[in-house]
This record gives structure tokens, sequence and C-alpha cells, in this order.
């Protein structure tokens, strides 16, 4: 059985449920006071756009880091970035030739772009109270059968973390379900500009070895998994990222 079908038998097991968020408005409907017919309108929105809805897809089976960060900065810190520009970001201010090497993103890899950019950040060793009780997006690893995936949780409420998950969308796990699959209790918070990397009492700040190492296993059993299509392969991607002499401006 592929890591890929293992996963999903793991989702439905542990009965996270897909987080369909409203939009602004899917029907209208009036009414005429004098023959009682009624006028529908109904906007037709594919199921895919609802449950990827504002969470940024992950392109390759290696970009889940990029991917959760891009989710970061643009719905919750409002800067917008596609998921190339954060690749591109990533690769020119962290550690390339690793990146290239363990085809992943890392934690310093992230932290690293984003100080190059204004942000500060920082990654934690909390525990499941911390997640709950934060007020802000966080991303975290999840393991299972081996691999590392990067997700970002939204917010937690009703006995759920509510997830965008670069490879299945909007997600939801009870809190004793995530506790099951969350990879060294880290956790990896962005700040507002305004705000210092220590406006958060969470565990122990992480150091620069401790965020390199998170993800060097990240997603290397993950071969068989459907992406986005591309007309390049994931090495040829690498492979022209770091080649590329001109980075896209991202200030």
């Amino acid at each position: 059985m592929s890591i890929f079908l293992a996963f999903i038998i793991l989702l439905w097991q542990m009965t996270a449920t897909i987080d369909e968020p409203a939009t602004d408005q899917v029907a209208q409907v009036s009414f005429s006071p004098n023959d009682f017919q009624s006028e529908v309108d109904f906007e037709v929105v594919p199921q895919k756009e609802f449950v990827f809805f504002r969470v940024a897809r992950q392109t390759y089976d290696f970009s889940c880091g990029s991917a959760a960060l891009t989710t970061v900065l643009n719905e919750y810190l409002r800067h917008p970035f596609t998921e190339l520009q954060v690749m591109e970001g990533l690769l020119e201010y962290g550690e390339a030739e690793n990146i290239a090497e363990r085809r992943a993103f890392s934690l310093l890899d992230m932290k690293r772009f984003l100080s190059a950019i204004g942000y500060n950040s920082a990654g934690f060793k909390g525990e499941l109270k911390d997640l709950i009780e934060i007020n802000r997006p966080v991303i975290v690893p999840i393991e299972y059968a081996g691999f590392k995936h990067f997700v970002v949780i939204k917010y937690a409420g009703d006995g759920r973390f509510f997830i965008a998950d670069p490879a299945f969308g909007n997600i939801s796990f009870r809190y004793e379900q995530f506790a099951e699959i969350w990879a060294d209790n880290v956790l990896f918070i962005v700040y507002p500009k305004s705000e210092p990397a220590t406006a958060e009492s969470i565990g122990f700040e992480l150091s620069e070895y401790d965020l390199r190492y998170i993800s060097e296993q990240e997603l290397r059993d993950l071969r068989n998994m459907e992406f986005v299509d591309s007309p390049l392969s994931s090495q040829q991607f690498v492979r022209s990222l770091n080649a590329t002499s001109k980075i896209l401006e991202l200030k």
C-alpha cells in the first residue's frame, strides 16, 4: 500500500473532518409578493475550491514547508506571495545546498527568509495546551509512517484544531487525535512586523541547529502523491532555481 493511501486511511480512521468555510454568498433567493414565485441564483463553486479555500496548495512533494509559509504570509500577515516566490526566497536566503540534497525546506530556511523580508519568527518546544491557547496561526510538523509534513494550525475551538494542510486542504482533528501525530512538540510562529519574537511564553525557544534538524527527513517517502500539474519535475525545478541569477523582489 502506498504511503499516500495509508495516510488517507489514517485520516478516515481518526475521523478528521473537512473544514469547509462559508462563502460570502453562495445563493441569492428572492420571493415575489404577488405570485409567490421564487427566483434562485446559485454560484457554482468546484468542491476543491472549498477544500483549499484560503490554503496555499503545495506544488511539489517537497514543498509543504513553502506552501505552509505562503498560507501564513497571505492569510494572516496579509503579505501576498505566490508559492514560487516563497520557494525562491527560501533558496536565496536558506541553506540552498542542503535544500537540494534533502529535497525539503527546514524551519531554519523559513526563519532566515522571513528575517530577510522584515519578519520576526521563532520555533518552540511546547505542549498541547500551548496550541490550544495561542491566539495566532502556527506552523507545525506532523509525522506519520516515517515522514514529516508541515501544516498550519489556524485556530482551536470546540475540542478541535482547524488546520490548513498544503496537501489536503482544510481539515480538522480532535485535540487527542492531533497529539498522536504532532512531531516533536515543535511549533513555529511568524510575528507581525510590529512584534518581537519573544511575545510568547511557550516552552523553550529552539536553536538554529534545532530548526535545521526538524525537517531533514520530511516527505522522503512521499513520491506517489498527486500534486498540481507542472511542466518541470521537482529535480528540474530545484536545479533551475539554483541556477537563477536574479531573484524576484520580495520586500
